[in-house]
């Protein structure tokens, strides 16, 4: 068949698989992937109550609001209607920029604050049943990114991936979880499209709000949606493959990669193969040159003091977004500029060999050792490109170069080929509970640490947990 041809009815097949998935189709390996994504997603909203200001911020917000008491939210417990706790849970999810990442950007934060917000509407989905519809989703979300065959496209055609697709896969989890039919699900998906949006402008410049809030948006649009497909409503039609459609009026290409799409649903799950948790609290694009600094400090025994000065060479557009404007970079203000600059972050690994959630802090953000380091590291453009229709941070590992000059007169190279927590250098369930303990910790209420360790062994086992809303009252 014709890789035209595939693109007929795309939209409705994306509906059918979405509606029909079953548990007893997920391949093991995504089982286990896609609970080690709940677990995360769980930790790092939860310490984004305290550590992130925003976060408050909405979360009163939406209490002021009224409503029925019917999904909680995250860190800060009590109960809202459950697309307005999809909304605060799914910012939460990304306002440290410590959530997991992949082809399409964050598919988690797009998709497990939307299944645990209905599952507790709905007085508790069982594991299985929650573990299908976030795997019905985050599937969606990686063809449609991994479809794309426009080079670095979220910067040349200015999106935000996880938004932008968050929208189709946050609604296909939705409509999974409340039992939609196959036109029903296609209603949803289509009423998650005609609210669409994810302009990379919210990080232009000094970073927003708005960057750290994507997956809030796409998360209450696809919770509603799903919900007034359930009643009758109808939405856009091929949203996909249409005129008017997310490739041609969106993504702005004419020819994506049909097979990606469509091809092999329900036996091939492409997020097995893309998706990475973040060992680091910082925008992805931040992993390649923290890689670097940490493979020459442990190869050359290289030591803050030595050095005169660091450039980072070439990566993609989102490197060169990290880096420029220079001087502000050097001097983020506020934990989420810190977190989107490449200068500040290279600086905080060349001096303790590690970045955490402190180094985000206040006290993080003026530490001296690392703003000297800062005016050391300088940014120029390279020769390489990234790889055809790459629009994910992953794009720039292998791309990205690192030179160290010394004091001593040597200099030092490095381009690493991958990232610890990537999808060649996976990470296990010990360093992602101890990364969600530690996550937790920050909660802005309290949770016992033995309540935190039995939420670790239900997710563990999430496959036999009866009801889900189990995990969320220990947590809240």
């Amino acid at each position: 068949m014709a890789n035209t041809d595939l693109s007929k009815d795309a939209t409705r097949k994306l509906a059918r698989h979405a509606a029909a998935l079953q548990y007893e189709a997920l391949p093991p390996a995504l089982v286990e992937l896609t609970k080690q994504c709940v677990l995360d997603t769980l930790g790092v909203s939860i310490g984004a109550t305290t550590l992130a200001p925003e976060g408050r911020i909405i979360a009163d917000y939406v209490r002021d609001l009224g409503g029925k008491p019917e999904s909680t939210l995250l860190g800060f417990g009590g109960k809202v209607p459950a697309a307005w706790a999809a909304f605060v849970n799914g910012s939460l999810g990304h306002m440290l920029d410590y959530d997991d990442v992949g082809e399409g950007g964050h598919v988690s934060i797009a998709t497990v604050p939307v299944a645990f917000s209905l599952a507790e509407k709905q007085g508790g989905a069982n594991g299985r049943e929650l573990i299908t519809a976030i795997a019905a989703g985050t599937d969606l979300h990686t063809r449609l990114a991994l479809s794309i065959d426009i080079p670095d496209w979220t910067m040349t055609e200015g999106w935000f991936a996880t938004q932008l697709f968050g929208f189709v896969s946050g609604a296909a989890t939705a409509g999974r979880l409340l039992g939609l039919n196959e036109e029903q699900m296609e209603n949803a998906l289509g009423i998650g499209f005609n609210q669409m949006s994810g302009s990379r402008q919210m990080a232009v410049g000094a970073a927003t709000h708005m960057r750290s809030m994507q997956a809030g948006f796409s998360g209450q649009a696809a919770v509603s949606g799903a919900e007034l497909a359930r009643r009758g409503i109808i939405g856009c039609k091929e949203i996909i493959e249409g005129r008017y459609g997310l490739f041609k009026n969106y993504v702005r290409t004419g020819t994506p990669h049909w097979d990606e799409i469509v091809g092999e649903l329900g036996t091939r799950f492409p997020l097995l193969k893309t998706h990475g948790f973040k060992v680091w609290p910082a925008c992805a694009y931040t992993r390649p040159t923290n890689a670097a600094i940490l493979q020459m400090r442990e190869e050359y025994r290289v030591r803050p003091e030595e050095v005169e000065a660091v450039a980072i060479v070439g990566g993609t557009g989102g490197t060169q977004l990290l880096c420029e404007p220079l001087e502000s970079k050097r001097r983020p203000q506020v934990s989420i500029d810190g977190k989107y600059s490449i200068p500040f972050t290279t600086a905080v690994m060349m001096v303790k060999g590690n970045v955490t959630l402190r180094d985000y802090t206040d006290d993080g953000l003026r530490d001296p050792a690392v703003l000297a380091m800062a005016d050391r590291i300088s940014y120029r453009a390279g020769s390489s490109t990234t790889q055809s229709g790459r629009g994910s941070s992953e794009g720039s590992i292998g791309l990205t170069t690192v030179e160290i000059k010394t004091r001593d007169g040597r200099l030092l190279v490095k381009r690493p080929d991958g990232v610890p927590g990537d999808p060649r250098n996976p990470v296990g369930w010990p360093l992602l509970e101890k990364k969600f303990r530690d996550c937790v910790s920050f909660s802005a209420k309290p949770v016992p640490a033995k309540n935190a360790d039995r939420a670790i062994e239900m997710v563990r086992n999430l496959e036999n947990v009866g009801n889900t809303a189990d995990i969320i009252a220990l947590l809240a």
